[in-house]
Parts: C-alpha cells; structure tokens; sequence
C-alpha cells in the first residue's frame, strides 16, 4: 500500500517492457510532473543517510539521492514513513481516491469482492458482500487493483488460474554501531545505489539492534536496505496462502548486496564488529497476473473489459520499488479507456 510505503518513485523494466509493445517514456514523465517526483533537499538529507552517499561515492558506487513524491514543506523528519505519514507529506494513492470522490466517483469501503459476473466472455459486473450482505455491481468495465495475491484469486473465480508464478523482489536489511547517529529518525531510503544485480538504499531496520546485542539502540544503528529482482519461482494456493521458492541466484545476488552493504558501512564509519543483517524477506509482491501471459498490453484479460492494473501484471521482478511503474501503466490504461 501507498500509504505505508516510502514513497519511493524509480522508473523500473522500461526495457523489458518494450519486449511487449509497451513504452512508458510519456506516462512516466506525467506521472511524475502530476506528483512532483524529485529528490530530496539537503534539508532533508539526515546525517546517516549524507554518510552513506558520501561513503558509496568513495567506493566508486555512484550514489544518486532517491526520487521520491515526499514534500519537504510538510515534512517533518520523524522516520515514520512506513507507518503511515502523520501530517500527510507523502503522495499516496488516496490522494486520487479523493480527486475521484470529489469528481462524482462513489467509494464503496469495508467490502469484499466474492465473484465476477461474465457473460459470452465479456465482464458483466462484480458481486460483494458489503455489512453481511451480497451486492452486485453491474459494469461492462472492470479494472481490478487488488495486489499480486489478491487479484490472482479473484482471477481464479471465473477460471483463470493467475498466480501459478510469483516473485517479491526479496531484501535483507544490514546495519551496524555508529553512536548516537540518530538515523532512526531520518527520511528513510533518501539515497540510492543501482549495482548490476541488486540495489542499496539507506533504512532503518528495527530488527537490527537485537541482532547485534549488547548496548546497541535504535539510535545507534545504521543500516541499508539490500533489495534483489528474484526468479518468478513461488505460488499461491487457493487458500491464498503464498509459498516462495529461493533460486541459486536470487541468493548470489543478496550476497552481492549484502558485500558492498558491509564495504559502504564500514568506510561510513561503523564499527565492523557490530555489522549483523535481518533475516530474508519480500518486499514488493507481483508477476501473477503478468503481462504476455494473462493480460495484454493494454493489460486486458481474456475477458472482454476485465482488466488488471496493479503488480500482479509485471512480467518479471523488478528489483526496485514498484509503485511509479505502475502509475504510469495506469496512465497508459486510463487513456486507452477513454479512448
């Protein structure tokens, strides 16, 4: 979700996009005039993060600051990104929900889609079930937006067996001691390094103080996100429970991540001894629904109207933040609808 995202907007598989008749290049430079995707200020660069742009440049990484849609006039600095900004400095996609309420758009909150209705292959409507009662929702045109996991199961209701692949763009987090650093408290993930096979971003990880034991806090910590693409190796079961499979190279390149994480961290100024990392987890869910397989490239199904917009649809892991690609599919599919 946006809303608890680090409102992170990098521009992600414009090449392998273009294996599919799909070119981004004017939706991507909307989206990001139409949300004010920049870099961050100095002023909001915190001291950890300046250390490790400082540090990957003297290690020949060719640190960038992270384009994000963060707006420093509201900002206040607290860390607390990713659990929901508290004065609304971020974009996140409930601005839109607004826009479109504001425009005559009905929201129908606290529902649950149960089935599809189609007819002679076209899409007829959405059935729900809304305050213990199944609704239904009559419209020739249906765009679901439910992530990776949940859009593949409602796939499967009218016989469409989405989310036999998945990926999840998997990442560890690898911090270590530098006292009183303070970067808990920072815009997080405000730099960026692209490698070969992996990216590396400045975040802080509460997980990595107990890791690293002894006296270490939260303040003390400095740490970086190590993120991966992965191999569409995963599934989920009807049950919609999700099963990941771990390749050979999905872990090679963790560990690449994971090398130059410790290189940057220690020229930053951490005491080597200290450096520990989280355990593996995935961040960004997708490729169940994807493009080529179970969609065109207007993201249409095999359904007449019924269509797919979300990371369900990506053809391969990103290894980057998603959320800007996939606005600017949304721009493409908006303009195609309008027609």
């Amino acid at each position: 979700s946006t809303m608890v995202s680090m409102a992170n907007m990098v521009r992600a598989l414009d090449e392998e996009l273009y294996d599919y008749g799909i070119n981004l290049s004017e939706e991507y430079d909307y989206v990001e005039n139409l949300i004010k995707v920049h870099g961050l200020d100095d002023t909001h660069i915190g001291k950890g993060t300046q250390l490790f742009l400082d540090a990957a440049e003297e290690l020949g990484l060719n640190p960038i600051k992270m384009p994000k849609a963060i707006y420093e006039e509201k900002c206040i600095q607290c860390g607390q990104c990713a659990f929901g900004c508290p004065v609304d400095a971020k974009w996140t996609g409930k601005h839109f929900v607004d826009i479109a309420i504001e425009n005559g758009a009905e929201f129908i909150d606290e529902a649950e889609i149960t089935g599809l209705i189609t007819e002679d292959n076209r899409i007829k409507g959405v059935k729900f079930i809304k305050n213990g009662k199944e609704e239904i929702l009559h419209s020739d045109t249906v765009v679901l937006s439910a992530g990776a996991i949940g859009s593949a199961l409602i796939l499967r209701k009218i016989g469409i067996d989405a989310g036999r692949e998945l990926f999840f763009d998997p990442f560890v987090s690898v911090g270590g001691v530098i006292k009183d650093i303070n970067f808990n408290t920072e815009v997080q993930m405000a730099g960026l390094v692209v490698g070969k096979n992996f990216v590396l971003s400045p975040h802080y990880s509460s997980f990595i103080p107990s890791k690293i034991g002894g006296d270490a806090e939260p303040k003390d910590i400095l740490s970086i996100m190590v993120k991966t693409s992965d191999e569409c190796k995963g599934y989920i079961t009807d049950d919609g429970d999700v099963v990941k499979i771990n390749t050979i190279n999905d872990i090679r390149y963790l560990a690449e991540g994971a090398a130059a994480a410790g290189f940057i961290l220690e020229k930053a100024g951490v005491n080597p001894a200290t450096i520990a990392s989280t355990v593996y987890r995935g961040a960004h869910p997708g490729g169940s629904a994807a493009i080529g397989k179970f969609v065109d490239s207007n993201l249409e199904t095999e359904i007449k109207g019924l269509f797919v917009d979300d990371a369900s649809v990506l053809p391969i892991s990103p290894g980057k933040p998603p959320i800007l690609t996939i606005l600017a599919l949304s721009k493409r599919l908006a303009d195609y609808l309008i027609g």
